[in-house]
């Protein structure tokens, strides 16, 4: 009777330690996982920031309706420099306001009129041309892609609170790796201290 509680309690033990062991194991792994997740994430949000700009394309947020609904607010539009002359009727296009507002503009060509030097535009949600036609001089380039609401993220990313979340997203997966790290190696020294008992 005797010794056979004592084998159920080397059992009980054997099972604790496994137990122990996979507890360790999991919690390293969840850490690792949560960690890489939050890297991905960052990652991705800033690739379509950033890797076209090293492609030579210009990246803006279009906070007016005037494009609707090819091009809604809150997108972010794709601009490649390029000469005014090769603009063609139904391209969209960027260009600077005339009116000295500093403000950059994505509307629709009308009509290029390459003997005055000048780009009709229309914005699609507008019922009528746009008042004053693009000099050469304003124009900027072409709208070659637009993704609907990566524009309001880049809006929050440029702010204090977009650049601290950012940094504690970074900051959070570092940490996570870490930890992540930390428990694998304690968990590998418990399992080489059993298998030499």
């Amino acid at each position: 009777m005797f010794f056979g509680q004592a084998s159920v309690l080397v059992q009980d033990m054997g099972k604790k330690k496994k137990e122990k062991r996979g507890a360790l194991a999991g919690c390293a792994r969840v850490c690792k996982i949560f960690g890489t997740v939050c890297l991905v994430a960052v990652i991705l949000v800033c690739l379509p920031l950033t890797l076209p700009r090293v492609f030579g394309y210009e990246i803006y947020t279009v906070i007016s309706g005037s494009m609707e609904p090819a091009i809604p607010v809150g997108s972010l539009v794709y601009v490649q420099p390029g000469a005014p002359e090769d603009a063609e009727t139904d391209d969209v296009i960027a260009f600077h306001s005339s009116m000295d507002t500093g403000a950059i503009i994505t509307h629709r060509v009308i009509k290029n009129d390459i003997v005055t030097g000048q780009i009709h535009t229309k914005g699609d949600a507008n019922e009528k041309e746009d008042l004053y036609p693009v000099g050469y001089d304003y124009y900027m380039g072409k709208v070659v892609y637009s993704v609907p609401v990566l524009g309001r993220v880049l809006a929050f990313f440029v702010t204090f609170h977009g650049k601290i979340a950012a940094g504690s997203l970074i900051g959070l997966a570092i940490l996570l790796q870490i930890i992540g790290g930390i428990l694998e190696s304690a968990n590998e020294k418990k399992q080489a201290k059993i298998s030499q008992k």
